[in-house]
């Protein structure tokens, strides 16, 4: 049987900026599989190419053995796309535009009404169906998009975050109603950067960073490479280089210390992989305390998706993010100064 969606070295570039420098990853029928990394990784990017939104410069892009780039018409017929940001005519209402959508695949005629009750059904939308779209709630908007997006019965359902901005009942929906649909056997894509949303969803996650896909596996699988449980440490709550590289010289010498990474873009804390013991924190605060360090804060737990990405990359999710978000207004602000010269 065919992965149901099969990427090998993706490429796509917009001028001189690289979105995706080298992305290969496979997804077997049936399952949910999470695509995580912060906001400009390159996750869109590689969705719109899979979608036949944008053509990638070079690579492999399959869908159930069609080829994306080949066969783009017979591709789309297997994918339901749902992107970001909904999209809906305020003026229709949610059985109008389904009936649009309906109409956009050249549905038969005859099974368009029936196939409008089963997602309405699935997606319990019957009150609000033959309401116009602009009372919706955000929750319900999404529910509608979701209901455009497997109208035609797709193979693969392909979702860009697809719970960004709803509250938490409506998210908790969304994410209920993923879990029964890869029960019915439809597989699902799904991009986020919300990690307790792929470690609650996804059967395999690939974590993507600048364009490149840095692990993948199962999220147990990915938090098992870490090993351990982490302790995260601050000597001060903005504590010098020196102090901070003193502290990792000192605590790289105790015997259940594993791994330990100075994350400076959250004032110098440190971040340790160490054996599961009771006594660690004990023991980390002793050897601080011996070379005469204090300790601010201090904190051990399991590892999760997280860990994983700073142990792969070196920061954490929500730092990439807020270097992304640094990086673009950088951008903005030179492309204002040069607009106004």
């Amino acid at each position: 049987m065919s992965p149901a969606v099969l990427i090998e070295n993706l490429k796509k570039s917009y001028g001189d900026i690289e979105a995706v420098k080298d992305v290969s990853f496979q997804i077997e029928p049936g399952e949910i599989f999470g695509l995580l990394g912060p906001n400009g990784a390159g996750k869109t990017t590689t969705i719109r190419c899979l979608c036949t939104l944008t053509n990638p410069d070079s690579g492999r892009v399959e869908v159930s053995g069609i080829s994306v780039l080949d066969s783009p018409r017979a591709a789309r017929r297997r994918l339901g796309y749902v992107a970001q940001e909904v999209a809906l005519d305020k003026v229709l209402t949610g059985r109008e535009l389904l009936q649009l959508q309906a109409a956009l695949y050249h549905l038969p005629k005859p099974e368009i009404s029936q196939r409008i009750d089963r997602v309405t059904d699935m997606l319990g939308l019957n009150e609000y169906i033959d309401r116009r779209t602009g009372t919706y709630s955000g929750g319900l908007r999404k529910r509608l998009d979701l209901a455009s997006g497997l109208l035609h019965n797709p193979d693969v359902l392909v979702l860009d975050e697809p719970t960004v901005g709803l509250d938490i009942e409506s998210r908790v929906a969304v994410w209920n109603f993923l879990r029964k649909l890869r029960e019915q056997g439809t597989t699902v894509l799904i991009t986020s950067h919300y990690l307790e949303e792929i470690d609650a969803l996804a059967d395999r996650v690939a974590i993507i960073d600048r364009g490149v896909v840095i692990d993948s596996g199962t999220p147990s699988q990915l938090k098992d490479k870490v090993g351990g449980d982490r302790i995260t440490l601050r000597i001060r709550e903005f504590a010098p280089t020196e102090e901070a590289e003193k502290a990792k010289f000192a605590l790289e010498k105790l015997s259940f210390v594993r791994e330990v990474i100075i994350n400076s873009a959250q004032g110098n804390s440190l971040n340790l992989v160490v054996a599961s013991q009771s006594d660690a924190l004990i023991g980390v605060q002793q050897a601080l305390k011996d070379i005469g360090l204090p300790t601010f804060g201090i904190a051990q737990s399991r590892p999760s998706l997280d860990d994983v990405y700073l142990a792969a990359t070196g920061r954490t999710l929500l730092d990439a993010e807020l270097e992304a978000t640094s990086t673009r207004d950088l951008k903005k602000e030179k492309k204002q100064e040069m607009a106004g010269t």
